[in-house]
């Protein structure tokens, strides 16, 4: 890279909302001026992209390694809540995703965890209190507060919660929502708390009531969650009211694309190429006034070239005037870390899984595929010689949560909708508070896969009768330090050979990570038993 150059091609102004054919001349890593002039050049200059809403932890990869995959499909930047690493590490976990995104040239602009833990229905590894939120805010590397998951609280006046929202509007920053199927009088109340975005919307209704009550609707399609064919009519309805978000993105997914894949299938669907961009870069960078340019005088040099509107093929990416990427590789170099964890629980035995039958039915979780919400179903269990068992011809699998924070008895419940017919799955990817979190069809293999688990300090893993896989995640429990590239291939090993077993879910190990979500309806299994998210209370595993 020299200090001084141009850069020529058909220049995509978002906020002017036209295209023209021009150049950007940049000089110390800034535009100093653009020009609109005759060209040969075909490709597109296009703003670069940004994740409005995402948890980093959940590739897998360390902020760093994550920057090397995203910048390939054209991203500049994300705003990232690093709650699932502040809910097993606190502020050190923190200061550990800070410390290593700044490594890479990469636009990471992190919040401030507001629900640390999510609930007190649950064991975390941490804390993270009102007073510690408003020493965060104060930071200038502190963009925003984090998704408010603790409506309850938002809406009977919790004075830790109210304690946060104020440190946020004092800081004269944004807070971020989450409140799915929220209505009423009640999402009223919650927007009007000062709470600004969700992206926890899937149905077209509750979005355009949230932005009736002035929030800003982040659409979502990420590797679990997948709401953008419900609510991708709202581009052209609504295009200054929303942004485009991942929240979730597994390695395998993520080495394939990024937002990238969203732009592109909105502009398949008709939708103005120059609108879709600008919801997914102008939007955003706006909504948290992020230090990320577009395409601007005076701005960052940060762009991205494509071959066209249509196919969208990412040629080159470009950070500060950095070239980043090109051609599908990263040209940023990887960054060692050490890892940092904290796990201490102890080995289990079969007989720690025996759950002795009552009268009655028992509720049981079912799990949707491309969703976070559950519903409850009333289940006649399947008993033999006292005990309450699986029963995969009827997808009614055992679900265990166990604490990983200390030696603690396993919490059983019951769930429908994860497919396998033989062996078990277990992870520390366990959103929010990320317990050990396994399903199975017998009460052997599930003991084999959470013991398995235990051994490496955190991980994805599945057995059956014939193997072992084990993906180690020693960062957190929750994230590896090795190649994205490396770290794909082996999960998606994993999560193929769980379709095998049969499930029918896109993203097994995605799907089961939030079956332990306890803030997201109807109901979930945290590792102090089976939580009601209508009632915001724990519940019984028997209906008498």
């Amino acid at each position: 890279m020299t200090n001084n150059y141009i850069i020529a091609g058909n220049i995509v102004d978002v906020v002017a909302k036209r295209i023209f054919k021009g150049t950007l001349s940049i000089a110390d890593g800034k535009i100093q001026a653009v020009t609109e002039e005759a060209t040969e050049e075909s490709r597109y200059i296009i703003p670069g992209l940004v994740d409005a809403h995402i948890h980093i932890e959940s590739s897998m990869l360390i902020p760093s390694e994550f920057a090397r995959l995203a910048m390939v499909h054209g991203t500049v930047a994300s705003v990232s809540d690093p709650h699932e690493i502040a809910n097993v590490l606190g502020i050190d976990g923190l200061e550990f995703m800070i410390n290593n995104g700044n490594k890479v040239p990469f636009k990471f602009n992190f919040g401030a965890p507001s629900c640390v833990p999510a609930t007190s229905f649950e064991s975390s590894g941490a804390e993270i209190n009102a007073i510690d939120i408003k020493k965060l805010l104060q930071r200038d590397d502190i963009k925003y507060l984090s998704e408010m998951m603790n409506y309850p609280g938002v809406l009977f006046h919790d004075k830790e919660v109210h304690a946060k929202l104020d440190a946020a509007k004092e800081a004269e920053k944004p807070v971020d929502g989450h409140a799915p199927g929220l209505s009423g009088d009640e999402v009223r109340k919650y927007i009007e708390s000062g709470i600004t975005t969700d992206h926890e919307c899937f149905t077209k209704e509750e979005a355009l009531e949230k932005i009736k009550y002035g929030m800003k609707v982040q659409i979502r399609e990420g590797s679990a969650a997948k709401n953008f064919d419900a609510l991708h009519t709202l581009i052209e309805e609504y295009p200054n009211d929303i942004m485009l978000c991942s929240d979730d993105k597994h390695p395998d997914d993520l080495v394939r694309g990024h937002m990238n894949e969203v732009i592109k299938r909105a502009v398949n669907l008709g939708y103005d190429p120059v609108q879709v961009l600008r919801i997914c870069t102008y939007n955003p960078i706006k909504h948290y006034k992020l230090d990320v340019g577009l395409l601007q005088k005076g701005d960052p040099a940060d762009f991205v070239i494509i071959d066209n509107l249509i196919d969208f093929n990412i040629l080159e990416t470009w950070i500060d005037g950095q070239n980043v990427a090109k051609l599908g590789i990263s040209l940023i170099a990887p960054v060692q870390e050490k890892a940092l964890n904290i796990f201490k629980a102890e080995k289990i035995a079969v007989s720690d899984l025996k759950v002795k039958a009552q009268s009655g039915n028992i509720k049981v979780i079912e799990a949707f595929d491309g969703q976070l919400v559950t519903k409850m179903l009333l289940c006649k269990p399947k008993i033999v010689n006292g005990f309450v068992v699986s029963e995969p011809e009827k997808d009614n699998l055992k679900l265990v949560v166990i604490n990983r924070y200390k030696p603690s008895q396993p919490a059983v419940g019951f769930i429908r909708g994860v497919g396998i017919q033989n062996g078990a799955l277990a992870s520390t990817v366990a959103h929010d508070s990320h317990n050990i979190i396994a399903v199975g069809t017998d009460d052997v293999s599930l003991t084999r896969a959470i013991n398995l688990i235990i051994e490496s300090k955190g991980g994805i893993c599945l057995v059956n009768k014939n193997q072992n896989l084990l993906l180690p995640l020693p960062v957190a429990g929750i994230m590896s330090a090795e190649s994205g590239h490396k770290v794909g291939v082996l999960y998606e090993q994993i999560n193929e050979q769980a379709k095998e077993m049969g499930s029918n879910l896109h993203a097994p190990f995605m799907t089961l990570s939030f079956m332990a979500l306890l803030v997201i309806p109807e109901i979930k299994l945290g590792d102090k038993g089976l939580f009601d998210g209508k009632t915001f209370s724990l519940t019984s595993l028997f209906s008498n």
